[in-house]
Order: C-alpha cells, then sequence, then structure tokens
C-alpha cells in the first residue's frame, strides 16, 4: 500500500498522534506525517503511506493556506491560546482601513522570527524544549513568502483572515506580529489549514473514516511540481542512476515519470543534464 492520505486533523491531538491512528486503521508500521500541525489546529494533514514516505520533504516544501482567528490585546507564551497569558494591553479602536495597513506590511517576501514553541533545532534541540526549560535564545528571522493575505473579518477585539504562505511560515507568528503592528498585542485562538500543495478540505477525510479511503498515487501527490516525461529508455537509465541528458534551457525541480506515467525520481535540471534529488524506483 503506497501513497497518500489527505486527513481532515481534528482539534486537540498532534501530528503524530495522527500517524499512530493510521498506522493502527491501515495496519501498517511506513506511515510518516508531511510536516507538523500544532494541537490546536485542525484541516489538511498529508499522510504518506509505504514508498510515499520517500517524497514527505517535497511534500513538506510546497504551498500552505490557511484561516486563521486571532484575539487582540492579550499575549501568551506560545503565541496561541493554548499558552499562559504574560500580557494583557488596551485594544486601540479599529477599522478596516487600520488593518488592512496593518496586513500590508506582512504581504510578500518578509523577514519572519520564529516562535520559541516550534520544533525548530537550534544547538541541536528543539526549540519548544528549551521554551519548556525555561530558556529562551535567539533566534534568527528568516525569509518566508507571503502569497495572498486577506481580512475576512474583524470585531474590536478579534480579526479573522486567510493566509497563503511558503514553506517554514508560522501563523502564529504573524498573528503576535500583526497584534504589535496594532500596538496591543495578539495571540492566535483558532487555525485551520485549508490547503496543503495540491490537497484540499474537499477531499480530507475524518480519521472515522480512513480505514476506506482511497490513496493519492505518488504522481498526483506531486503533481505541482512540473512533470518531465522521459523515454523507455531514458527511464532505465534513471532507475539506475544514470546519465539523462536534458535541453539545456530546462531548469528547476521535476518529477521525472516513465512512458506509463510512473513516478521514477524526483530530479533538478541542471546544465543540460538531470540531478537526482530522490530516486523512487
Amino acid at each position: 500500500m503506497n501513497g497518500v492520505l489527505v486527513v481532515d486533523k481534528p482539534k486537540g491531538i498532534t501530528s503524530f498522534d495522527v500517524v499512530r491512528e493510521v498506522r493502527r486503521a491501515l495496519k501498517l508500521k511506513k506511515v510518516g506525517h508531511t510536516g507538523t500541525l500544532d494541537p490546536m489546529a485542525t484541516g489538511v494533514l498529508p499522510i504518506c503511506v509505504g514508498d510515499a514516505t520517500k517524497i514527505a520533504q517535497f511534500i513538506i516544501e510546497a504551498t500552505k493556506a490557511y484561516d486563521a482567528t486571532l484575539k487582540l490585546g492579550v499575549t501568551t507564551d506560545t503565541l496561541d491560546a493554548d499558552g499562559k497569558v504574560v500580557a494583557t494591553r488596551v485594544v486601540p479602536e479599529i477599522n478596516r482601513e487600520v488593518l488592512e495597513n496593518a496586513l500590508a506590511k506582512f504581504r510578500g517576501t518578509i523577514q519572519q522570527v520564529p516562535p520559541m514553541y516550534s520544533a525548530i533545532k537550534i544547538g541541536g534541540k528543539r526549540l519548544y524544549e528549551l521554551a519548556r526549560a525555561g530558556e529562551e535564545v535567539e533566534r534568527q528571522p528568516r525569509e518566508v513568502t507571503v502569497f495572498d493575505l486577506v481580512l475576512r473579518d474583524f470585531t474590536a477585539d478579534e480579526v479573522k483572515f486567510s493566509v497563503r504562505s511558503s514553506k517554514g511560515f508560522f501563523v502564529r507568528s504573524l498573528a503576535a506580529d500583526l497584534g504589535e503592528a496594532l500596538g496591543c498585542g495578539a495571540h492566535l485562538t483558532a487555525l485551520r489549514r485549508t490547503q496543503s500543495g495540491p490537497f484540499t478540505l474537499a477531499q480530507s477525510l475524518p480519521l472515522t473514516e480512513i480505514g476506506s479511503a482511497k490513496l493519492v498515487s505518488l504522481s498526483d501527490a506531486l503533481k505541482d511540481v512540473p512533470e518531465l516525461k522521459l523515454s523507455a529508455v531514458e527511464a532505465g537509465r534513471v532507475k539506475h542512476g544514470g546519465l539523462v541528458e536534458v535541453p539545456a534551457s530546462l531548469t528547476g525541480v521535476h518529477r521525472v515519470i516513465d512512458p506509463s506515467g510512473a513516478l521514477l525520481a524526483i530530479a533538478e535540471a541542471v546544465k543540460g543534464r538531470l540531478v537526482y534529488r530522490r530516486v523512487l524506483v
């Protein structure tokens, strides 16, 4: 059994809990997730089964989209509702113009400081391990891209927005940074992932239905990656890690398929040849 299972992760459990449930339901050991969703978050969580675990890193690199809600005037140590309140401030009067001006600062390619409560490693330890031990370390800003950031609704102390971003982006950090831009602080109170690469909520299944789910093929799981179809002879070379020449004008990462449409490899076209990032056969 090989492919990707698209789960609608429920609130209150970790991504690892979902992996364990899939292993139990499908009676398989070779199962892995494609980037964590916080326990508070819900929504699209692609789970790789069997040989699909070999392409998990490429699914992680895909664009993600979320619907989010933040509360103004209250900051927490985790930047979300699961954390401890560390400060409260008066919320200024806000309107659509004020919010749109603040949101404009976070569109495009920006620098974002990751939160302490995250799985990023510094000095061999994950940040959340240091945070739980009462330590706070300096984090370097990382370049991320916000493709879309749309204000959906707001009240006197609550803001709802949708965001589509590159890998490595933290919606919790955006909520906190937006609160600071408005002068009152904020924290994330709800988060629902609506898309992860080609996977959407429409094709996601609740955990209770995963036993009868149809898996997405490896090639379809990476359909956002440009396709490069090879001849039978060239496909044979790929299977043995051999040299495959391509037009010098071809650049970027591609999913390499054989004449039947089966996924052979993920490779980058560099100076007229394929440089393999992962061979799957």
